[in-house]
């Protein structure tokens, strides 16, 4: 494979499934468990320097505080799913930064790790909110998720062969809030989290005033916008696959080293990413590269610093 520079600028989108998996129970202890997993894997990065924004997927822990409120919604008023994403957004950022700091701090190492909690503008009429496709929350067996869609109003629908799922409106994001925020405190040094869970949806009233929508917004093309607006030309999307794969599950089926924009542009268009997987990432790379961005890292989280040097992970970069 390839050898990579390390860029001077870096932002790194964690999956959500990487720091709280689907088959956790997710006790406080394993939370911090996979926290500190990852603030492990992180940390050779994080001691190199540059600039660094993190983000970072919700989709399981937000689904669980739905269900949450599903069970105590006769003694406790629900919360909407924008005040949720919040909830999920300084919960996993905490436990980031926590273990972070204590990374940080067990090797000599005075970096400061800051969160801050992020506003995303989305569209009132995208065609998201007609066709909800955001997977969250807990796998279920058909007759479990449709006694829930009864009870509970819920949309389920079966997720790639795995079982059935809760599903949300997931607009694309248009505009991240307080992002000269971000940019100042990371050229400053400090790590910065922002972003979580692709950011607090939001719409912008005709006033000027922001108000929030039901939602979840995909955090990889979060983390795409917002590279982008930042000047970063190098984002890591990592998550627990060593590699995107081409004919996945079948006989035929390869990993890929490396890519350019119009080989993965013809691999989405040949239906090769599903859409409750592989392809939002696929996607969010797409469109990074296409705004002028130099590469996307696809690769395992456990293998971060591999994968920003080309030693793992799936490369994708713009023609010629």
């Amino acid at each position: 494979m390839a050898r990579y520079p390390i860029p001077d600028r870096l932002l790194v989108a964690i999956g959500g499934n990487a720091v709280h998996p689907e088959t956790t129970s997710g006790t406080v202890a394993e939370q911090k468990e996979y926290a500190d997993r990852t603030a492990a894997s992180l940390l050779p990065l994080m001691r190199l320097g540059n600039e660094l924004v993190l983000t970072h997927g919700n989709g399981p822990v937000v689904g669980k505080i739905m269900m949450r409120q599903a069970i105590a919604r006769h003694r406790v008023t629900p919360m909407s799913l924008d005040i949720c994403v919040a909830h999920s957004q300084g919960g996993v950022a905490y436990l980031l930064l926590q273990a972070m700091e204590n990374a940080l701090r067990a090797i000599g190492n005075m970096r400061n790790v800051v969160c801050l909690l992020t506003q995303v503008e989305v569209d009132a009429d995208d065609p998201a909110f007609g066709n909800p496709t955001k997977p969250i929350g807990y796998f279920y067996s058909e007759d479990e998720a449709q006694a829930l869609a009864r009870e509970t109003g819920w949309e389920m629908r079966e997720d790639s062969g795995r079982g059935w799922r809760h599903v949300v409106p997931s607009p694309r994001p248009r505009h991240i809030a307080d992002l000269a925020l971000v940019r100042d405190i990371a050229s400053r040094g400090a790590v910065v989290i922002a972003g979580g869970g692709g950011g607090i949806p939001v719409l912008r009233l005709p006033d000027g005033t922001r108000t929030g929508v039901e939602a979840v917004i995909d955090k990889d093309l979060t983390s795409a916008l917002m590279a982008g607006a930042l000047g970063i030309d190098t984002v890591m999307i990592l998550t627990g696959v060593e590699r995107v794969a081409v004919d996945f599950g079948t006989p035929a089926q390869r990993s890929l080293d490396s890519a350019t924009l119009a080989e993965i542009r013809r691999h989405r268009d040949d239906g090769q990413f599903p859409p409750g997987s592989m392809g939002p990432k696929i996607d969010a790379a797409i469109d990074f590269i296409e705004r002028g961005g130099r590469r996307v890292v696809i690769g395992p989280l456990d293998r971060a610093a591999d994968a920003l040097e080309g030693r793992t992970g799936t490369h994708i970069v713009a023609d010629g």
